[in-house]
Formats: C-alpha cells, structure tokens, sequence
C-alpha cells in the first residue's frame, strides 16, 4: 500500500472515530463562547450556531425520552435569545440601516420555530403545553425582530388596513 493512501485511510478512519466526539461537545463549545461573548452584536451572530446545536440536544434528548432534558434545553435557547433581543435593542441603533444581530438573530428564531412546529405535531395535547408556551414566546420575539428589522413595513400595513 503507498503512503499516500495509508494516510488517507488513516484520515478517514480518524474522522470517522471523531465524528460523533465533535458532535457532543458542539453545544459545549458554542454556549462557552456564547456567554463570554460581551458585544450584543457578536453575541446574537452566534445564536444561530448555538440554536442548532441546542435543536440537535433536543432532538437526543426527546429520542431518549427525555421530555424534562429537551424542555430544559428550549428553555435555555428562549432565555438566550430574549436577553441577546434586550442587548440589541439598548443599543439604540437604526436596525433598518444597521441590521447586522438582528437579522441572524431572527433567522435564528425562524428556523428554531420551524424544527419546533415539526417537533410539536409528533407529541400529544399534554405534553405540547409547556413546549406550546416557549414556541409562543420565540414566535412573539421573532415578531419583535422583524418589526425592528423592517419598520416601514409596518406602515404600509398601517395605512392598507385605513379605509
């Protein structure tokens, strides 16, 4: 066998090894850089990566049959976003000028209401009552986000609605 491909067999063994490892520390990783971030801005430019990884908890965790575990999680991520919004906002910028936060933050929202809305249909009526309450949540931060995001939509709306 060449040395070439022993090394490459080699690698690939090694990424196959590691896969799973990266996986678990993922959400590690990015809570621990999270919240040593101190600008508002950075902070909410991670809460994509960080809700992903939290969805990927919740999915692992719901798999397992660990309701309390993915609940605690969800929780986690709607506190995480609603103090990243709170940062944003006591900036004071123009946010249709300078959108950068805001807008990874609302993708952020989008795609966890999104993966919350497919999770939600496999559970039954009692166990979506809390999960219902942190989905209304995020769905009014968002809301909060993409007024901010684009006020003089909000106008438009305004004066269509005025006969």
């Amino acid at each position: 066998m060449s040395g070439k491909l022993r090394i490459g067999l080699f690698a690939l063994l090694m990424a196959l090894l590691a896969g799973p490892l990266p996986a678990q520390n993922r959400l590690a990783q990015f809570r621990s850089r999270f919240q040593k971030e101190t600008d508002p801005i950075h902070r909410a430019k991670l809460m994509p990566q960080l809700g992903e990884a939290q969805f990927d908890e919740i999915d692992k965790d719901l798999a397992a049959d660990k309701l309390p575990d993915a609940l605690s999680v969800l929780q986690q991520y709607r506190d995480e976003a609603e103090s990243c919004a709170k940062a944003l906002d006591a900036k004071g910028v123009n946010v249709e000028k300078h959108p950068s936060g805001f807008k990874e933050l609302e993708l952020s929202l989008r795609e966890s209401l999104r993966r919350l809305d497919d999770i939600l249909v496999s559970f039954t009526p009692d166990e979506q009552g809390l999960f219902r309450v942190l989905r209304n949540d995020l769905d009014g931060l968002d809301r909060h986000l993409i007024r901010e995001i684009f006020p003089s939509q909000d106008d438009k709306d305004t004066h269509e609605e005025k006969p």
